[in-house]
């Protein structure tokens, strides 16, 4: 199979890129400079897929490409917008013209719930982004509905939930590791807050699954562990046997959700099972983390 891999630098897609190299031709395409001859670099803003798809003939396309920080989709609305849905458009449009035959399996975001009316999350549930980044996302989905529907593209879309290990430099245990630097922190949210994370590892399993035994007909999956893990657990588990001083705020930054917790019956469906627990990702992502310079 051969596969554009769009997003190739990021925490994803490099990820995913080495994964499916070893079973695949894969070539890469983000943003940063590349020497290696399976490597297509674009600019940010305003990427040129059309060349790509015109002289390159792929199976399937998997985008983990946009922006995927909630803030800063507040403080430049455009430039996530940008991002998330112009580049998206852009994709879909040279598949269509120059290799509608290509599946594209397009990475959205969990963001596109918002606040659920209740738990756990249904693929079906209904969607009320609270957040800019979320709305953007949604958008793009529908977007890409609209293309599978109206040009017969194969399309695939998921869901990731907070998705977490070796290598991510943002989001919460990146955030506990940097501040912890600097003696008491405090702590966004009142620790009732919940996630459901999913360990890269994982994610990249059900990835798989889906690249191997998904249909490509519009179909949504959850992309998570069943799990509700609580703020207050994740942050004691982080600092466990470490005499790091923290408070929660009790303040919620805007945008972010409360509660979430995701049914995962439809990727079960498909063989997913989880590999890592949450105390065991901890443990690796914190070795990672003694291991930097």
């Amino acid at each position: 199979m051969k596969i554009l891999m769009i997003g190739s630098k990021g925490f994803l897609g490099s990820n995913l890129f080495n994964y499916f190299s070893q079973k695949h031709k894969v070539y890469g395409c983000d943003i940063l400079n590349d020497k290696n001859k399976n490597y297509f670099q674009v600019i940010k803003t305003n990427p040129d897929y059309s060349q790509i798809f015109k002289e390159n003939k792929f199976d399937l396309c998997i985008n983990a490409s946009g922006s995927s920080n909630i803030q800063l989709s507040l403080t430049n609305p455009n430039l996530d917008y940008t991002l998330n849905v112009d580049n998206v458009k852009k994709i879909l449009d040279s598949i269509k013209d120059y290799n509608p035959e290509c599946k594209l399996l397009q990475i959205s975001s969990a963001a596109v719930y918002g606040n659920p009316d209740s738990l756990p999350i249904k693929e079906n549930s209904s969607k009320k982004p609270i957040s800019i980044y979320g709305k953007n996302k949604l958008i793009a989905e529908q977007l890409c509905n609209k293309y599978a529907k109206k040009h017969n593209i194969k399309i695939t879309i998921v869901r990731p939930f907070s998705i977490y290990g070796p290598g991510l430099r943002k989001q919460i245990f990146w955030d506990l590791h940097q501040r912890s630097k600097q003696g008491e922190i405090n702590i966004y949210g009142t620790g009732n807050e919940s996630r459901d994370f999913i360990y890269i590892s994982d994610f990249i399993n059900s990835m798989n699954l889906i690249v191997s035994k998904g249909l490509f007909k519009e179909e949504i999956y959850n992309i998570a562990n069943g799990d509700e893990i609580f703020i207050k657990d994740a942050v004691k588990t982080f600092f466990k046997n470490r005499d790091i001083k923290y408070n929660f705020t009790g303040l919620i930054k805007i945008g972010d959700p409360i509660n979430w917790k995701s049914d995962i019956s439809k990727i079960q469906s498909l063989g997913y099972k989880t590999q890592i627990n949450i105390k065991e990702g901890i443990n690796n992502y914190l070795e990672w983390l003694k291991k930097l310079k």
